[in-house]
């Protein structure tokens, strides 16, 4: 027994260190991001770095006052609702079909889709946009984020409706409800948890995407990380500007990820129980 009680406090231990150790680089980044925005031009370039500084919200002032960060932030949200809403409509559906029908292929292609480098649409989805006139639109930048929430809804879904009981949805059909029927009114709403994990996912791959609202947004459409991009110049790179750009730009994700911790963790753990 003594033996055993040994053990398994030798494996909390192994555990906690092992997370402390995977912990602190990850923390260390967010670290020296809050430090660098909080320091002067002179002090993020100084060597060795300095760790005793007066801090000094000049950074946040110049990037509220030099950017038109309002319009960015409208922007963001606008996007990312729109490609996690869209993304929802397609992606439920067609999670459902492959969960029920073994759509394997489907899945596979889908998978592929998300897994190809992005800079691979670019230059398709700039060259239909531009004929259509959509560059510098919402709705360009929301049907480009497809990419990034469309696959993300689709695979957390899967194991949802996969572990739907088969008896209420051949009770519903016995009844006269049709397949989209039974999507609607039995398979969505019994998978809410996994919805709100999926919509929580895609809307955090939507907010943080650079490169599509660089090519393929303007002046009138530019989101939050291309805050940052305003800073970096061939002459110089203000680096506490871009760190306090890129804390702003991090602040609401944290704050969401943080009041919605308890359903994003619990949808996801349901989602991988089988059985």
């Amino acid at each position: 027994m003594t033996t055993r009680a040994g053990w398994r406090r030798t494996k909390g231990v192994m555990f906690y260190a092992t997370l402390i150790l995977v912990s602190v680089p990850v923390l260390f980044v967010f670290y020296w991001m809050i430090v660098t925005s909080l320091k002067g031009q002179t002090s993020v370039t100084a060597y060795p770095p300095e760790f005793l500084f007066h801090p000094t919200l000049d950074n946040y002032r110049k990037v509220l006052r030099d950017t038109p960060f309002p319009s960015f932030l409208l922007n963001s949200v606008v996007v990312g609702a729109g490609a996690t809403g869209l993304g929802l409509a397609l992606g439920l559906p067609a999670a459902y079909a492959i969960a029920k029908f073994q759509q394997r292929r489907l899945a596979l292609v889908v998978l592929v889709t998300r897994m190809a480098p992005g800079i691979g649409y670019l230059i398709p989805w700039f060259m239909l946009f531009s004929r259509v006139g959509l560059v510098d639109t919402h709705l360009a930048l929301i049907l480009s984020h497809l990419i990034l929430t469309l696959p993300m809804i689709i695979w957390v879904m899967v194991p949802f409706f996969e572990d739907l009981p088969v008896s209420m949805e051949e009770a519903a059909l016995i009844d006269g409800c049709s397949w989209y029927g039974v999507l609607w009114h039995i398979a969505i709403p019994l998978t809410k948890p996994g919805m709100v994990a999926a919509a929580i996912l895609s809307f955090i791959f939507s907010w943080n995407n650079f490169l599509f609202a660089l090519i393929l947004g303007g002046d009138k459409t530019r989101t939050l990380p291309v805050a940052v991009f305003h800073f970096m110049t061939f002459e110089e790179v203000n680096w506490g500007a871009v760190a306090a750009a890129a804390m702003l730009i991090c602040l609401p994700v944290i704050l969401l990820a943080l009041a919605i911790q308890r359903h994003l963790v619990g949808g996801l753990t349901l989602g991988g129980v089988k059985g």
